[in-house]
């Protein structure tokens, strides 16, 4: 059974959240939200990342979803963090390439315990059906703030505003579970020169 799991709590007057993980899962997701569109975003994330989720959020959606999409990337990101515990073994450092259709990303992420986001992409419309395409970078902001990650995230082309974001947060799945896979080349050693991450 895996070790690689935690709960956190995020409880403010904002919001109410609670995040399960499990790192080594099997990709599924038990998501409510309030926000289909995230719903959908996360699901990719979980099965592509091979991540087992269980979210539950309430926000003060009747004034917008920017404190519930923030909230929900920084509670995810202190669950992934708890469950990594010491980073001993892993790989550190993942990338993916996703298409969909005309839409291509490049997502790189390094759990390297300094908080760094490159966020860059351009959406041809500013919502996907009622979703703020803004609220991506809130979400990815605070995921790093909160899992101490570097990532890089580049949208290399695409012309609709779903298949952009789609492959963004598959791309996303996709290099976090390689970061977090055992590097058995590595053992229970530290990926870092400097003896910390």
């Amino acid at each position: 059974m895996s070790q690689r799991q935690a709960t956190v709590d995020r409880d403010t007057l904002e919001t109410q959240i609670s995040v399960s993980v499990n790192l080594d899962g099997t990709g599924k997701a038990s998501l409510d939200t309030g926000l289909p569109f995230l719903d959908h975003m996360l699901d990719q994330v979980a099965r592509h990342g091979m991540i087992d989720l269980d979210i539950r959020a309430k926000g003060d959606l009747h004034i917008d979803a920017h404190h519930t999409v923030e909230d929900i990337g920084i509670t995810i990101g202190q669950a992934i963090g708890q469950a990594l515990t010491d980073k001993r073994g892993i790989r550190r450092y993942g990338h993916a390439y996703v298409p969909l259709d005309e839409a291509l990303s490049r997502v790189v992420i390094d759990f390297s315990g300094r908080p760094g986001l490159e966020y860059h992409a351009v959406y041809p419309r500013a919502r996907i059906g009622d979703f703020d395409v803004d609220l991506l970078h809130e979400f990815f902001q605070g995921f790093c703030n909160h899992a101490l990650v570097t990532l890089h995230i580049d949208c290399l082309r695409g012309e609709n505003a779903h298949h952009i974001a789609e492959t963004i947060f598959k791309a996303f799945g996709r290099a976090v579970r390689m970061a977090l896979e055992t590097d058995t080349a590595m053992g229970n050693q530290l990926p870092s020169t400097k003896g910390s991450l």
